[in-house]
């Protein structure tokens, strides 16, 4: 993946320095000289890449440091501090508001991926509750008019463009002229690729900006140009005055760098990464996540908006969290959270959310990964609707059953069996979830009304009786009491630690309700295993 190559290599050097017995000044130029060498390689501009040693070297200053300062911690707050001011220009992006008609103009070079991220970035404004429109103002590219329209169709989006009218200034006018009068909320107009040395295309460009006057013009970027986006972001810049970046192609193997050069030239922030083909391939960018993914230190608020997106309007996931807050997990619901699982993305874009999963997931593949989740799913589409809805005891009465589900979906017995082994294991966990539900809700009962001293010693008792809890006071599968949970909501809801992210004071109760429909994906770190044996 783009980028993950200098992430690899900064992080080791930080790394092999912080866990160097002698810290010395020439373990701290090593350190330096390996950062600046990946970002070089990464197509980072040099001149950046002289800046940033520069600072780190200014603000460290080894040979003055004081014997009582931790100098390791300083060090890698120092590095992290100055990666993030690399990508960020500390300038804020428009954001879209409901109840008026905003207007968002794309603009960019030739094949940049102009047209699937207007989808893309419509899309995930729709998702969020803003009425979305696309306007195809590209009459230039053949095909261009065909394309966004299976894409808004695809997405069930609204779209305008014209097979006759080739003037793209009349066709991006009266476009967004009729979604204003439809009062939508967000009105996302597509244009030709172009590039600074064709004048022509450079004044059509300021004409269409002229008959729309966008709210936001954002140039589209593709990850693989190279040293050539500083000198191109820079002509776009004074022609469109763009005010924000979308970065393409993320998930391919080119370096990257180039972008980030782009983001210094124009001190314009960059507000979305396209990390792959799909509608749902794209990611909101954060100077400090981007860094702390770049340095394994994952990102769990977007991991939470990740998988907010994937069940924001499943109802099948809704119904599955239902059954499990109620103690009960059918196959079916087994399959719903697999299907889950594959629609958050390969491996390595997970891993790199999760602090410390990217070092340990580095030599996987995410293409066996997601094969043996595939053969998973042909397992499940071999069963009846009986067996789907079942607790899994009807293969156990009748195992006539998993040779017959074995032959239809071209698989082994072995696989069927495991399967089910993995579901019996998550029914269980459902069966656990369930009954601690009702000793909360009984709990909570008792709280209402009457004496609240009386009433919390029972319920402290009642929750002793739960788990058994011994000198240990947990509950029982390892989940922690009352008082340790509390903590834990403190600590997601309180300020963030240095370097790590803050989830801001986010409403947990709603954030662990939507991801309960993917407590399945435990189970499919079950298969996960299934899949490290696989290999």
């Amino acid at each position: 993946m783009v980028l993950q190559d200098l992430g690899r290599r900064i992080n080791a050097a930080v790394s092999d320095l912080t866990r160097s017995n002698s810290l010395d000044e020439k373990a701290f130029d090593d350190m330096l000289k390996e950062i600046c060498a990946a970002l070089l390689s990464a197509d980072v501009n040099v001149r950046l890449v002289q800046s940033l040693r520069k600072s780190i070297k200014t603000t460290v200053h080894f040979s003055s440091l004081p014997p009582a300062v931790n100098k390791k911690r300083m060090i890698q707050k120092a590095v992290f501090d100055h990666l993030v001011a690399l990508v960020n220009p500390h300038a804020e992006p428009f954001r879209p508001k409901k109840g008026r008609s905003n207007v968002i103009m794309m603009v960019g070079l030739q094949g940049a991926g102009k047209t699937t991220t207007c989808t893309k970035l419509a899309r995930h404004y729709q998702m969020r509750g803003l009425r979305t429109a696309l306007v195809c103002a590209d009459t230039f590219r053949a095909g261009a008019f065909d394309q966004l329209k299976q894409n808004a169709i695809k997405a069930k989006i609204p779209y305008y463009g014209s097979l006759t009218q080739t003037d793209p200034v009349v066709v991006a006018a009266d476009g967004v002229a009729q979604f204003k009068k439809e009062r939508f909320d967000v009105i996302i107009v597509d244009t030709s690729g172009r590039h600074k040395q064709e004048a022509d295309l450079f004044e059509e460009m300021t004409q269409i900006q002229t008959a729309v006057n966008p709210n936001q013009t954002i140039l589209v970027l593709d990850s693989t140009i190279g040293q050539a986006a500083e000198v191109q972001s820079s002509a776009f810049k004074a022609t469109a005055d763009f005010g924000a970046i979308i970065i393409t192609k993320t998930d391919g193997h080119a370096a990257g760098g180039g972008a980030i050069s782009a983001v210094a030239a124009t001190h314009t922030p960059i507000i979305f990464l396209g990390t792959g083909e799909h509608m749902m391939d794209l990611e909101r960018f954060e100077p400090k996540a981007f860094v702390q993914k770049l340095l394994g230190m994952g990102d769990i608020a977007g991991l939470v908006e990740h998988v907010q997106a994937i069940t924001q309007d499943s109802a099948s996931i809704k119904e599955t969290y239902k059954h499990i807050t109620a103690g009960i997990y059918t196959l079916r619901d087994f399959r719903e959270n697999i299907s889950s699982i594959m629609k958050m993305g390969p491996l390595s874009k997970l891993s790199g959310m999760i602090p410390g999963l990217s070092n340990m997931t580095a030599g996987l593949d995410d293409e066996d990964g997601s094969l043996k989740l595939r053969r998973m799913i042909y397992l499940f589409d071999s069963m009846t609707a009986a067996e789907l809805d079942s607790d899994g005891k009807i293969f156990v009465d009748q195992p006539s059953r998993i040779v017959r589900v074995a032959c239809g979906s071209g698989t082994s017995v072995r696989e069927v069996e495991d399967l089910l082994s993995q579901h019996r294991m998550m029914a269980g966990m459902a069966k656990k979830v369930g009954g601690q539900r009702k000793q909360m809700q009984r709990a909570q009962n008792m709280l209402k009304g009457g004496n609240k001293e009386q009433q919390m010693a029972a319920m402290q008792k009642r929750m002793a009786s739960m788990g058994g809890a011994g000198a240990a006071g947990g509950m029982p599968g390892g989940i922690p009491n009352m008082g340790e949970m509390a903590k834990m909501m403190q600590m997601l809801q309180g300020p963030g630690s240095e370097g790590m992210p803050n989830l801001g004071g986010m409403d947990i109760q709603s954030m662990m309700s939507r991801m309960g429909g993917l407590m399945g994906g435990g189970g499919g770190g079950g298969g996960g295993g299934g899949r490290g044996r696989g290999r």
